[in-house]
């Protein structure tokens, strides 16, 4: 569903962050790309999006390049991305942040019909479509903000840092939401800090070291692999 092939991204000249990457994502699957600060794991994901100055390489969707769409453009074509720092409206509802999530989309019973859909997948939303963003607890936001992007119906959802700053119990949440997205038959891929969990609830994962990939495999081997659990979640050989 989403290729890359040799991606390079930076910003600017003798500023490049991402170097030759390949990887993959297919329908009903959840895929993490894990490492450390300053590997280049956000700035994979805007490239992917368009959002950086710099690109080279092929990313397609469905097998139809992209690098020549814009990030609304994209999300017509059907990938979405859910950015590491808040993008909330504060001061909006939480029906209205929903809403804006279809924003490009002329017909409005579809928008509602796709509210209707998210109601039932995200019952806390539902409850809480009257009060502001602002009240929200940092997972609630997060769930408010993956929602949002739904409204679009994507066919690739990319979500960076998903579970940063959340207690335990929300980031479960969290990647129960990503689980039944893919069971939906989405195709998700996700950076993360939290490496063991989200080896845990992911299908396969990256290992991004300076901008390149240094491993590739099932979750569950990386999970078992000495080098990641010595290098990202503490374990001792």
């Amino acid at each position: 569903m989403l290729k890359v092939r040799g991606l390079e991204v930076g910003y600017g000249a003798g500023r490049r962050i991402v170097n030759g990457v390949d990887l993959h994502v297919d329908a009903g699957e959840i895929v993490v790309v894990i490492g450390q600060n300053g590997a280049g794991k956000s700035t994979l994901l805007k490239g992917i999006f368009n959002m950086a100055p710099f690109r080279s390489g092929e990313v397609t969707l469905d097998d139809a390049p992209v690098f020549a769409r814009s990030p609304p453009a994209l999300l017509l074509a059907g990938l979405a991305y859910v950015p590491q720092n808040r993008s909330l409206f504060p001061k909006l509802t939480v029906a209205e942040n929903l809403r804006l999530g279809g924003f490009l989309l002329r017909d409005r019973g579809k928008v509602e019909r796709r509210l209707d859909e998210l109601h039932t997948l995200f019952p806390i939303l539902a409850e809480r479509r009257r009060d502001y963003a602002a009240s929200l607890s940092g997972g609630e936001q997060r769930m408010l903000e993956i929602a949002r992007t739904l409204i679009m119906a994507p066919k690739v959802i990319m979500l960076d840092e998903p579970s940063i700053g959340l207690a335990p119990r929300m980031v479960d949440l969290v990647f129960a939401t990503a689980r039944k997205l893919a069971e939906r038959g989405a195709a998700v891929l996700m950076v993360e800090q939290n490496v063991k969990k989200a080896l845990q609830k992911s299908d396969r994962g990256y290992v991004l070291e300076l901008g390149r990939i240094q491993i590739e495999d099932r979750a569950a081997a990386l999970i078992d692999d000495e080098r990641v659990g010595s290098l990202y979640m503490g374990v001792s050989s």
